[in-house]
């Protein structure tokens, strides 16, 4: 057995114990569940999302520290749109007259960074995120922001449409999103159905990127095409080149974050 030091590892330890020298606060990255379906596939596609990233976190610390943790929609229940105010005049959360815009303000303004995982519905995404994001205006401005779609076909438009939603609000998107495609109707099917659909998180030989292990199943795979979504139709593991492109993605998402 070799007592060879993993580099990432130490680099890692040695950036924790700076960035706690220095009082450093962590950055909080929020991984967004776009869906509030009952039943519904987002939750699991979301928890896959957040705890790929968190593996390609361990081998790849950076210069300044962050944390990623889930944002459920359920969690934070709204009502359409109730405020008298239009929310690009109000400065401050105090300004609101709702209770629960006031709660969702305060929690957004605590994130610095987001990850909007979106099914599509119709060639759209859900009203229910169109609906949190119109409550507030200045709390999601300047702050960077990427989509990860998923549906039949990968969920391409709702992902587009939702990236001029978030350009609208002046946060910082990505030009490139992630597309995760269902590989079959079978699949399609568990997913609409809120069934499990087997996801878990490995990590990858090489570089510790995140990989998606799938019994019985096949993927559509192939390279990244000019819409920024992968595509093609090789065979392999159920997403696995999907999330090598999720967190190349990330890193750029982290690195904008870090600018």
């Amino acid at each position: 057995m070799s007592n060879a030091i993993d580099p990432s590892r130490k680099n890692n330890k040695l950036s924790k114990a700076l960035n706690a020298a220095l009082n450093i606060q962590p950055n909080k990255i929020g991984v967004m569940v776009c869906s509030q379906r009952s039943p519904r596939a987002g939750l699991q596609i979301s928890t896959f999302v957040l705890d790929t990233l968190k593996e390609f976190q361990k081998a790849h610390p950076s210069p300044r520290p962050y944390e990623l943790s889930l944002i459920d929609l359920n969690d934070h229940p709204l009502p359409l749109y109730d405020e008298p105010a239009v929310p690009s005049q109000i400065k401050d959360s105090s300004q609101y007259k709702h209770a629960h815009t006031r709660d969702w303000s305060e929690f957004i303004s605590s994130y610095q960074a987001f990850i909007f995982v979106t099914p599509q519905y119709n060639w759209g995404y859900p009203a229910s995120i169109k609906n949190a994001i119109d409550y507030l205006y200045h709390e999601w401005a300047d702050k960077p922001a990427m989509v990860v779609s998923y549906g039949g076909h990968g969920g391409e438009k709702a992902a587009a449409q939702l990236q001029q939603v978030l350009e609208a609000i002046n946060m910082i998107v990505l030009t490139d999103f992630v597309g995760l495609q269902f590989p079959d109707r079978a699949t399609l099917g568990k997913a609409a159905n809120g069934d499990d659909l087997g996801l878990r998180v490995v990590l990858g030989e090489e570089d510790g990127r995140g990989a998606i292990v799938k019994e019985n199943a096949q993927a559509t795979l192939g390279e990244k095409g000019a819409t920024g979504r992968v595509t093609g139709n090789q065979q392999g593991p159920l997403w696995a080149k999907e999330s090598k492109e999720l967190c190349t993605r990330f890193w750029e998402l982290v690195t904008k974050l870090n600018s």
